[in-house]
């Protein structure tokens, strides 16, 4: 028996990188996923990866998966989404809050466009896609919402500044918001028996983002963590009971080692403090 036999997962930002592993992983554990993206085909995309190779790869394992090309800044897109999870799998169980939108630039040089597009998917989808599957959820008394955040939301602190920093305000920001809105929605729908969580990396996972945005030299750097970590530690958050961890905002080796997943750990969380609502 999977830790999410027979459960309906929706995994958003599916076609590469932390989703696409969250997806394998969850299939694995016996849940039936549904993998979200702008990207249906291989191609479609200046990265490589898409929700067709994520689901064939999930299929060829024996796994069970759908993909929905969607675009989840909307409304629209995130109705879509949902309603064809629940005409494919029936009700949602679990939700994991994983698509993002990042550029790296100082705000001097930001597009207004750009920011309102960035806050659209990285915040607004996350709201949008919670608020729709958590009727469903408190129907049945249980249920799952992991967020993903980042590193970036911790911030530079009040200085002094040797530098102009890397450019990340706008995405700090966002993970920022997201990871009050999941404190906030933990604490709001916990009488109703669901966890609401949200985890970063501990280290930059090399992505085809990540190595495009120089956060780190390339696939195999060796200063990032691999996905396979935070695969597991959105697994973990989902699937422990509620009082163990409803509320916590974490990091992937942090958690990863305190549940005795990992022997050591390292990065955010570890060697260091994390965010302020990591500590709260």
């Amino acid at each position: 028996m999977g830790k999410l036999n027979n459960k309906v997962a929706i995994i958003t930002g599916a076609s590469r990188g932390i989703g696409k592993k969250v997806a394998a992983l969850f299939a694995a554990e016996g849940a039936k996923v549904v993998c979200a993206a702008r990207t249906l085909g291989e191609g479609e995309h200046m990265f490589e990866g898409s929700l067709q190779t994520t689901v064939s790869e999930i299929q060829k394992a024996g796994g069970i998966a759908l993909a929905v090309q969607t675009d989840i800044s909307e409304e629209a897109g995130c109705a879509k989404l949902v309603e064809e999870a629940n005409h494919a799998f029936g009700q949602i169980d679990v939700l994991i809050n994983n698509a993002a939108l990042s550029y790296f630039l100082p705000i001097k040089d930001f597009q207004i466009k750009r920011w309102i597009r960035a806050f659209a998917v990285n915040v607004h989808g996350a709201f949008m896609l919670s608020r729709m599957v958590l009727p469903e959820m408190i129907e049945k008394g249980k249920g799952a919402i992991v967020s993903v955040s980042s590193g970036a939301a911790i911030g530079p602190g009040r200085g002094p500044y040797t530098g102009a920093g890397y450019g990340g305000t706008m995405y700090g920001a966002t993970k920022a918001a997201i990871e009050r809105f999941s404190q906030g929605l933990a604490e709001e729908v916990y009488q109703y028996g669901i966890t609401v969580a949200a985890v970063s990396p501990s280290l930059v996972v090399p992505t085809p983002g990540t190595v495009y945005d120089k956060l780190v030299s390339g696939m195999d750097d060796p200063k990032g963590e691999s996905p396979d970590l935070m695969a597991k530690a959105i697994l973990l958050l989902a699937t422990e009971p509620l009082d163990k961890v409803r509320g916590r905002v974490t990091y992937s080796q942090a958690i990863l080692k305190e549940f005795g997943w990992i022997k050591e750990g390292k990065g955010h969380g570890i060697d260091h403090p994390g965010s302020g609502y990591s500590l709260i």
